[in-house]
């Protein structure tokens, strides 16, 4: 699910925002790329030159482009809380994801006035700075047109315990006409890896792998020692330490094959040809898969997470022509690294 969050200033946007975090939604505001701006510019950040740098990046590069930038950052299968939406372009950017909805906070202005003590100003120059936060310019803030596509309005004019209760409703009402999900093909395929690497029999990191050749599983492959030796899980692991060029020295266990490894012996010693395959994977491949990967003529890697080694694999998947998909920006953690 997505949610967007907008409304007038000093609404409570944020505060929702922190309810939802709690909830395990992922927080962006759109607010914090302008703040890098204005970093950039060693500007001070106050509500009208967050304002005016917003205006100037939509007019130079368009007027969803705040969103167009955050939307990048989605994983899938997270749940994600947008703030400061303030063009009715940015709404209907994040309109184009799966499950996404936006709620426009509001409240009285004398209340959100008195509520707002970010910066010492008069309530006529508190008014008059959310009028220009009304424009009719496509290029700038148009917050009255964001509140018409908005599909739910809370109104904050009570207490945070209340808000937090509203919140609340809001969600169970959302996740009940919350839509099903197809999954796509990736998607499909680096779920089976989970159920296959769930019969690994190594702890460190049960990994699976699926090699797919025109939609269809050609052979599957997960962590463990070979047919016929004893398994980690029987008789613990068989660690060996590696001296890194910097000096710095890891820990590896060796006694089991790789899910790469067993996918592409698997394959090998049926005759299954595997040329022009995908191959999913739990993360970025090891220097030797990666080498083994090449040499089968796999043309496309997809993984889950990256490895915190991958350098090598990626220079040498580049080198070779090997598209590499990492589908969630970060390094996959695992027992005794």
């Amino acid at each position: 699910m997505i949610i967007g969050i907008t409304g007038s200033n000093a609404s409570g946007k944020d505060t929702v925002a922190n309810i939802l975090v709690g909830k395990g939604f992922v927080h962006y505001s759109l607010s914090d790329i302008l703040r890098g701006e204005l970093k950039k510019l060693n500007k001070e950040e106050t509500r009208e030159n967050l304002i005016n740098i917003g205006n100037e990046l939509r007019k130079k590069n368009g007027p969803s482009i705040l969103a167009d930038n955050t939307v990048k950052k989605f994983e899938t299968g997270k749940d994600y809380v947008v703030t400061s939406i303030r063009n009715p372009n940015e709404a209907k950017a994040l309109a184009k994801q799966p499950n996404f909805n936006l709620i426009y906070l509001n409240a009285p202005i004398k209340l959100r006035y008195k509520r707002y003590d970010k910066e010492k100003i008069s309530f006529k120059e508190f008014s008059r700075v959310e009028k220009i936060e009304n424009s009719k310019d496509k290029n700038k803030q148009q917050l009255n047109e964001v509140r018409k596509l908005a599909t739910i309005e809370l109104i904050n004019d009570s207490t945070v315990k209340q808000l937090g209760k509203k919140v609340d409703k809001m969600i169970d009402y959302l996740r009940k006409d919350e839509k099903y999900i197809r999954p796509s093909w990736d998607e499909y395929f680096l779920n089976l890896c989970e159920v296959v690497g769930s019969r690994g029999t190594c702890d460190r990191g049960r990994a699976g792998c699926v090699i797919v050749k025109n939609k269809r599983i050609v052979a599957t492959g997960y962590v463990g020692s070979p047919a016929g030796i004893s398994h980690c899980d029987e008789v613990g692991h068989e660690m060996k330490s590696t001296i890194h060029e910097d000096g710095s020295i890891t820990k590896h266990c060796v006694r089991t094959a790789h899910a790469e490894q067993n996918a592409l012996c698997l394959a090998a010693r049926y005759g299954i040809s595997i040329e022009g395959s995908t191959l999913y994977c739990k993360m970025t491949p090891c220097y030797v898969c990666a080498k083994m990967i090449i040499n089968t003529g796999i043309n496309r890697v997809v993984c889950k997470r990256d490895y915190h080694a991958s350098m090598d694999s990626k220079r040498i998947f580049k080198e070779a022509g090997i598209k590499l998909e990492i589908i969630e920006k970060e390094v996959q953690k695992y027992k005794y690294q």
